[in-house]
């Protein structure tokens, strides 16, 4: 006699459908807020190095403040931007950090530095 056997079927649950569909849908919300700032990040580094050009601390500011005016930066200012020189070298550093609010008092804090090359 052949004896059938009975697969067991795989796959999610209704239930664990619902709930990895949930991960994906707030993971997605939180990189679709977390984009934006990295775009913005890369729009400062480009603002510094352009700046890093500039001969005197009052002409690389200048460089800065008119960069960021272009590109619409609101997280770094000509004022909060640090200027020091390496080797006869102009180097532009910065800092800043943005919050992401996600949910009740829960808050993602993302810690930007840069520095021209």
């Amino acid at each position: 006699m052949a004896r059938l056997v009975k697969s067991r079927q795989r796959g999610f649950s209704f239930i664990g459908l619902l709930f990895v569909g949930g991960v994906l849908a707030a993971t997605g919300v939180v990189v679709a807020q977390v984009i934006p700032t990295v775009i913005e990040y890369q729009a400062i580094l480009k603002a510094a190095q352009k700046a890093s050009e500039g001969n005197t601390v009052a002409e690389v500011r200048s460089i800065f403040e008119r960069a960021t005016e272009i590109d619409a930066i609101s997280s770094v200012t000509a004022k909060d931007i640090g200027v020091t020189k390496e080797n006869d070298k102009v180097v532009v550093s910065f800092a800043y950090q943005r919050e992401i609010h996600l949910a009740g008092p829960a808050y993602l804090t993302l810690k930007y530095e840069g520095h021209s090359k």
